[in-house]
């Protein structure tokens, strides 16, 4: 008899039956509603602490504080909705990204995921807790010079790897002329970074799971990902159309009244291209209209803020409260194929039963 459910994903001394990570999404999208929901099915719960604090009355007096005290606050409403395991995503690329970091590792957080740049002196700010620390990376070389350097400097290897592919939401770690190279697949990737990562594994004696990310979707994909050498996977933008995410229900509509041309490819103010569900107000700075803003904190290092034709981090929260004229959805390459909202749990048995037919399907193929 074949087995046909899916393997845990073992990250430490922690086991997710479910071994799907939650992506971390910001600006608000993935809080403690999202998290703990995920969490409860046996997955990885993620906080995304990018522009936390902007729910905060004081974030434009106050933003690094404010940022703390709203991560801390989601983290612990998570911590009493579930048991599971928790994670928060902190950008590298954050100007207050060590604070947040110190802080969830203070709340006791199961698990740092860190990406948008090289977290090289995580270890650092970790020494002496449990917390898991796991660096989000675009290619076998980022994870090769992580794990180096960690080792090297700290002792420590990463807990698990997540790369992520060039079919992800949001901010992505790929020039825009390499989105579609054949080069830079996700399967590709997988293939790379377990063999990158396979010395240091031998040598140290201790496993690095790998966790693919960017486009995953369904069961089948989870199956196919899994049979390249990945332990897990991480899926983010599935997620967003259940009850329990936490962004607004316009949000949502967003991804279910898209079609497959509406997902977009944006010139993001942080240097990198973005993927969204295309818009008005994407459609007006296409155009070369500059909506005004003021900038009370640079929030993000590599942001042309000056220079900016609107504010990442404005247009984010208004989406996520549901006011899409002043802002857009961030979404991975699929979101075009959300048809309703549905429970988290309905949403999971769907996913079980996708990998299930996969399974099956190979057995007799």
């Amino acid at each position: 008899m074949r087995i046909t459910e899916m393997k845990s994903l073992i990250i430490g001394n922690l086991t997710a039956t479910l071994p799907i990570v939650q992506g971390g999404m910001g600006v608000g999208v993935s809080l403690a509603g999202l998290a703990s929901s995920v969490a409860n099915q046996g997955g990885v719960g993620v906080i995304a602490a990018a522009g936390i604090g902007m729910f905060e009355p004081d974030s434009y007096t106050n933003y690094v504080e404010a940022n703390i005290r709203a991560l801390r606050k989601e983290i612990r409403k998570a911590r009493e909705m579930t048991k599971g395991i928790l994670g928060v995503n902190i950008m590298v690329a954050l100007s207050d990204f060590a604070e947040l970091a110190k802080a969830a590792i203070d709340e006791g957080i199961d698990i740092i995921f860190s990406g948008a740049g090289l977290p090289l002196k995580l270890p650092e700010i970790s020494q002496g807790s449990d917390t898991k620390l796991v660096p989000i990376v675009s290619s076998a070389k980022a994870a090769s010079i992580i794990a180096k350097r960690w080792m090297d400097k700290y002792n420590y290897l990463p807990d698990a790897v997540v790369v992520e592919g060039p079919k992800a939401g949001g901010h992505l770690g790929f020039k825009h002329d390499q989105l579609e190279e054949p080069q830079f697949s996700i399967e590709k990737l997988v293939t790379e970074v377990v063999a990158a990562l396979k010395p240091f594994v031998e040598k140290f004696n201790k496993p690095i799971p790998v966790i693919a990310g960017g486009g995953i979707y369904t069961g089948e994909d989870i199956y196919n990902m899994m049979q390249l050498g990945a332990d897990g996977v991480q899926m983010a933008t599935r997620f967003v159309t259940t009850k329990e995410c936490d962004a607004s229900v316009n949000f949502k509509q967003a991804y279910i009244d898209a079609k497959p041309e509406d997902i977009a490819i944006i010139k993001s103010p942080v240097g990198l291209p973005g993927r969204a569900v295309r818009n008005d107000f994407i459609a007006e700075v296409e155009a070369g209209n500059r909506i005004p803003f003021k900038c009370p904190y640079h929030c993000i290092v590599t942001c042309d803020y000056l220079n900016s034709p609107f504010c990442i981090a404005l247009a984010l929260i208004n989406a996520q409260k549901g006011i899409m004229k002043n802002g857009f959805a961030f979404a991975g390459e699929n979101a075009y194929r959300a048809t309703e909202i549905i429970p988290m749990q309905q949403l999971v048995d769907t996913i079980k039963e996708e990998y299930r037919e996969a399974v099956e399907s190979h057995v007799t193929a």
